[in-house]
């Protein structure tokens, strides 16, 4: 009789251990569109996304017609004009291009939002850990442009209703203006961007340019900093006790059988969870 209740025992415990499958509850920092003008609620596959803004097709927060304007020198989006000092050369511009749509289509910048303030977004991107070859070969290739602001973001003229230069504001150089790559990339959008020494592939920065036939290298970076994020105290402070944890699903077969499990089980090895089954 022992020997026939355990083999019982056994056979219930390999239908609980083959019905509970853990799913994982869905990361709020990973793979997520901001709450802002131009973006989808939700990232997905677009088709068709225009030059520069291609990389993000197969999982993008941008439409294609989003991914169009992007490449307009007066672009209906936010009826920003680049050639604000003159015209902007084309080396310069793909720079501010690609910053577009990393910022438009972009679904891996969730460790980065912020709320905002303006009426025309709720969230934002605050101090994104650029890589040092993105920011370094924008400063280099716009250094000779000019420009009369150094932050774009607030402060222009829309009299006309696009963007002019403030009364009284002087057309200088980028590198008057932003003497520095660091300079660049922190100021000209109100801090959305960080500057840092880490290197494209290494996992620990953002890149505005990469290969989509490599995939996108951005995905592993969130997903470390997203961890990080999560370690913090802060964010700690703030997460439910269910955040965070995996759901341990049964199908309805395995839950009329969880009670005679319960009964037949030592007390140690009861329960639905990894260290219910390590203790068997």
């Amino acid at each position: 009789p022992g020997l026939a209740v355990g083999m019982a025992v056994g056979r219930v415990l390999l239908v609980l251990l083959a019905a509970c499958t853990v799913v994982p509850a869905k990361d709020p920092l990973l793979n997520v569109c901001m709450d802002a003008k131009h973006h989808k609620t939700a990232p997905g596959p677009e088709g068709m996304l225009h030059d520069q803004c291609a990389p993000w097709k197969d999982n993008a927060c941008c439409t294609a017609n989003t991914s169009s304007e992007a490449h307009k020198d007066q672009s209906n989006l936010y009826n920003f004009n680049w050639n604000h000092c003159g015209l902007m050369p084309p080396k310069c511009k793909r720079h501010f291009i690609q910053d577009t749509c990393l910022y438009e289509c972009s679904p891996n910048l969730g460790p980065w939002i912020d709320q905002a303030d303006s009426s025309w977004r709720r969230e934002r991107i605050l101090h994104v850990p650029l890589c040092k070859e993105d920011c370094e070969e924008w400063w280099e290739d716009c250094k000779d442009y000019l420009t009369c602001k150094e932050n774009w973001h607030k402060g222009w003229n829309w009299a006309t209703g696009t963007n002019r230069c403030p009364w009284g504001s002087m057309c200088r150089p980028f590198s008057q203006v932003f003497p520095r790559p660091k300079d660049l990339c922190e100021k000209i959008w109100s801090n959305s961007y960080k500057y840092t020494t880490e290197h494209r592939g290494s996992g620990r920065c953002i890149q505005m340019w990469f290969d989509p036939a490599q995939g996108n290298p951005n995905a592993v970076v969130a997903k470390y900093y997203a961890w990080k994020k999560r370690s913090s105290p802060a964010w700690m402070e703030n997460v439910t006790p269910e955040t965070g944890k995996a759901v341990c699903a049964a199908p309805w077969s395995a839950l009329v059988l969880l009670p005679l499990a319960s009964v037949m089980l030592p007390e140690g090895a009861r329960g639905c969870g990894s260290r219910g089954w390590g203790s068997l």
